[in-house]
């Protein structure tokens, strides 16, 4: 470690105080997953924003579907959009690195080298809405009731906190289960402070629509239950001028008009009723953003690339359903989905096909696997499809026509290995003679026409499915409950996955109601791959154990993959102004634009 420490000084990176005693403490202004920080102690404000941005100004944005709740951290309710501006976290991260937090509501931490414990500094200078200070013991409180009665996903991700305490008003120290969760202070760093002076009387664990008490630099000013909710900045927001929020959050109001019709949000949006929106149907994006007010440039169509891994969007079956038990099964409905026709036809040929967990960046499986893959997999090599050690994972193909026969007789064949057989038209189980049938879940009709051809060419393996659309309260309701038989989900992933891959694929969450195991994975493999994930030391070790992870997910054929794109296709009148650098991890950073007085002034 002092050598480490050594060669820091030497090329004046700077750390803030990093002190390396006996005791191999560290103290920081931030902690990077892998590698330096990009930002000194003494920086002033993140380079993709604009520190001398101007406050003021109004902007409208839309969301689809409703709400019903204020509390996003409980599985009951249908909470309400960008929640997340209401309260601040202990750290910020930085959305120029991969993995990298800094100080926020901690103005620095302590940890050893080994990571296995962490000590967060509260600034002095934190405060809630209602002026009152943000304590160590409010930090406490929030973890504790989190894990008690809070989403699965923080149980998840923070499964190797074995102790936290409060040392006093300003320091609370997490400990771990052991040295090997590198990560883990990183993602203690995401948590979000709740004031244990108002939330100790109420009950936590419920939906409800009561305005909370924050510390972000938002608060709700207004709402209309499931139709609209108006935010507004807080005028002494205690972490204006600190560097991890300087020239962010420069909107005076923000109001969020709901919508249960995409085409109506996106004709409203054309005809001025909100400012900005970013579009995620190709089709759309093709053929509807134009017209005179595109033409004249009042509004701007711009498509911007990201470095962001894109996770896996798919067809996800339900793994709990006997339907979907046989990997064969699932592998011919994989074949039987054409996605050159589908992105030909649908798309504009706009979108690539996924084929891993991770795409979109170098945690991604490719070719045969590497010397560290097969350290890892090689002890499980008979529990483990002969596929994973011999072939790189490749999604079924098609010439585009329309006419996947090839495939078809391929998925025709697996299902009878499985023990399905034809009666007439139909593919019945050949032991109890009933007929393959199930539901794919939808909450948008955005997706019918996706959904409809792949429904059409399950027909031809005598398969009779059925695209059901429900509201999106009731969606969100089926699927935190696991009572459907296919949905189509996503699994998203950073450039430093770790903890959240437990909430994903570990065995124990699969029948945790609110999980995001949507598939049901249970595995005892997949779960020491996660565990070799979340304890890697290094970023190679990190490489080696995605990648196996996504070998062994690809191979078990869990969903039917679709597809992915590496930019945001975004829309907004022109009244707006942004920093010359835009962020190249998450998004494209619209809470550190600001309003153009001249423009806004005579607009609308």
């Amino acid at each position: 470690m002092h050598v480490f420490i050594k060669l820091f000084l030497t090329a004046c990176v700077a750390i803030t105080t990093v002190t390396a005693l006996a005791s191999e403490v560290i103290t920081s202004h931030g902690i990077a997953m892998h590698g330096d920080m990009k930002y000194p102690s003494d920086y002033t404000h993140f380079e993709y924003t604009n520190p001398d941005a101007p406050k003021g100004g109004s902007v409208v944005l839309a969301a689809y579907g409703t709400f019903d709740s204020f509390n996003p951290d409980v599985i009951k309710g249908d909470p309400a959009a960008y929640m997340e501006l209401t309260y601040d976290t202990l750290m910020v991260q930085a959305m120029d690195e991969p993995f990298t937090v800094y100080g926020h509501v901690a103005e620095k931490v302590e940890y050893p080298e080994d990571r296995s414990w962490i000590i967060f500094h509260i600034n002095p200078k934190a405060k809630f809405h209602d002026g009152q200070p943000i304590t160590a013991e409010d930090v406490v409180f929030t973890f504790k009731r989190l894990m008690e009665d809070g989403q699965p996903f923080y149980r998840a991700y923070y499964a190797d906190v074995v102790n936290v305490e409060a040392l006093d008003s300003q320091r609370v120290k997490f400990t771990a289960r052991d040295d090997k969760n590198r990560e883990l202070p990183l993602v203690l760093g995401q948590l979000k402070v709740l004031p244990k002076h108002y939330w100790e009387p109420r009950d936590f664990s419920q939906a409800s629509l009561d305005i909370p008490l924050g510390s972000g630099p938002y608060r709700i000013k207004s709402f209309d239950t499931g139709k609209s909710i108006e935010l507004e900045r807080v005028k002494d927001y205690w972490a204006a001028d600190l560097p991890s929020h300087r020239g962010m959050y420069n909107f005076d109001n923000i109001k969020v008009e709901y919508y249960r019709d995409q085409t109506v949000m996106l004709e409203a949006f054309k005809g001025g009723r909100y400012d900005y929106r970013e579009e995620k149907q190709s089709k759309r994006w093709a053929t509807e953003y134009e017209g005179p007010k595109f033409a004249s440039g009042d509004i701007i169509k711009l498509e911007v690339t990201h470095q962001n891994p894109t996770g896996m969007q798919a067809f996800v079956m339900n793994t709990r359903r006997d339907l979907f038990k046989d990997a064969r099964v699932r592998e011919a409905l994989d074949l039987a989905f054409d996605f050159e026709w589908t992105n030909k036809q649908l798309f504009y040929g706009a979108y690539n096909r996924t084929e891993s967990y991770f795409s979109n960046s170098d945690l991604a499986s490719t070719g045969l696997p590497s010397e560290g893959e097969l350290k890892l997999l090689e002890p499980f090599r008979d529990d483990l499809p002969a596929e994973v050690f011999t072939k790189p994972y490749v999604s079924p193909k098609t010439n585009g026509s329309g006419n996947n026969r090839k495939n078809i007789r391929a998925a025709i064949n697996l299902l009878k290995e499985a023990g399905w057989r034809f009666e007439g038209t139909d593919l019945v189980n050949a032991e109890t003679g009933k007929p393959f049938q199930f539901e794919i879940l939808l909450y948008s009709k955005d997706f019918e026409r996706i959904v409809l051809p792949y429904v059409k060419n399950l027909k031809k393996l005598g398969i009779e499915a059925n695209a059901r659309i429900v509201d999106s309260t009731n969606y969100i309701r089926i699927v935190r409950d696991f009572e459907y038989d296919m949905i189509i989900g996503g699994f998203g992933q950073s450039n430093s996955p770790g903890n959240e891959q437990r909430d994903y694929w570990f065995s124990k969450f699969a029948d945790h109601k609110g999980s995001r195991n949507y598939i049901g994975v249970q595995d005892p493999v997949v779960d020491v791959l996660i565990d070799a994930i979340i304890r890697s030391q290094t970023r190679a070790d990190l490489i080696a154990a995605c990648r196996a992870l996504d070998r062994v997910l690809l191979w078990n054929h869990y969903v039917v993959p679709q597809w992915h794109i590496n930019k945001h296709r975004i829309a907004y009148w022109d009244k707006f102004e942004h920093p010359e650098i835009t962020p190249i991890y998450g998004d494209v950073g619209f809470f550190s634009w600001w309003l153009t007085p001249v423009k806004t002034s005579g607009q609308q």
